[in-house]
């Protein structure tokens, strides 16, 4: 692994928070000193100079394709993106009590608590040095978070998107089944989707191919990590374009 540099090595990047992530130690629900301590991370970036948008998964609460098996998929996404909202409520309260300022935007209309996603919005709040917190995914159904995050990252043209999830990166093959898995240091995008690798959804990793945007998949059982990635520290696993023939680095 490498060192830390001296400082931020991105000027913008989108935080991809899963659902899960927010329950902490508990089965369900939102965890208050697991959703803290994100908020810390944040800040820390923020104070450095860094604009970050965020995007909150659901599964913590209600996830559409598990959860609503049975029911029309129309529905079942819809509830999905609603939990969404509140995931990004808990998290912009705990941010905005540390001292930063920051703005909910959802896809889909809840104006009691958050603004319209409006993309100009977005980057004005940006540029005015506020974190912007994504909810309610694409705002449409069969659409999944992951897919939420690279196109906002590819809208508010961030440098990066960082994947923070409960494993420590992508493997070769599932770690939970073979003891022999290898973490993979860096993968290419087509090696990712031909090998049909753990790192993000078919659709959400196209997008991030075609629009040359790497992603940064890590854990987050240690919040520092975010700090970590952002400062240029080798940590999970790099998923961009490789050289011709190159698929991935272990």
């Amino acid at each position: 692994m490498g060192g830390p540099a001296d400082g931020p090595q991105y000027r913008r990047i989108l935080l991809k928070l899963s659902g899960e992530a927010f329950k902490g130690p508990r089965g369900y629900g939102i965890h208050r000193e697991t959703v803290d301590s994100f908020a810390e991370a944040i800040a820390e970036i923020h104070q450095a100079g860094v604009d970050i948008g965020v995007v909150c998964g659901a599964g913590n609460i209600f996830r559409g394709a598990k959860e609503g098996q049975g029911m029309d998929r129309n529905t079942a996404d819809y509830m999905g993106m609603l939990a969404t909202v509140l995931n990004a409520m808990a998290l912009q309260e705990a941010v905005e009590r540390l001292g930063v300022v920051t703005r909910v935007q959802s896809a889909i209309e809840v104006r009691q608590v958050a603004e319209p996603f409006i993309l100009r919005r977005a980057l004005r709040h940006l540029e005015k040095e506020r974190v912007v917190i994504f909810a309610g995914g694409t705002g449409n159904p069969h659409f999944t978070t992951d897919t939420a995050a690279v196109l906002r990252a590819v809208e508010i043209r961030a440098d990066v998107i960082l994947k923070a999830t409960n494993v420590d990166g992508v493997y070769d093959k599932d770690p939970r089944k073979y003891p022999d898995a290898r973490l993979l240091t860096e993968v290419d995008y087509g090696y990712a989707l031909q090998h049909e690798l753990a790192v993000m959804d078919a659709t959400a990793l196209s997008l991030s191919r075609d629009k040359n945007v790497p992603i940064i998949v890590f854990n987050l059982s240690d919040t520092g990590n975010i700090r970590r990635v952002v400062w240029g520290q080798k940590i999970g696993t790099v998923v961009r374009r490789m050289p011709d023939g190159e698929g991935c680095h272990s």
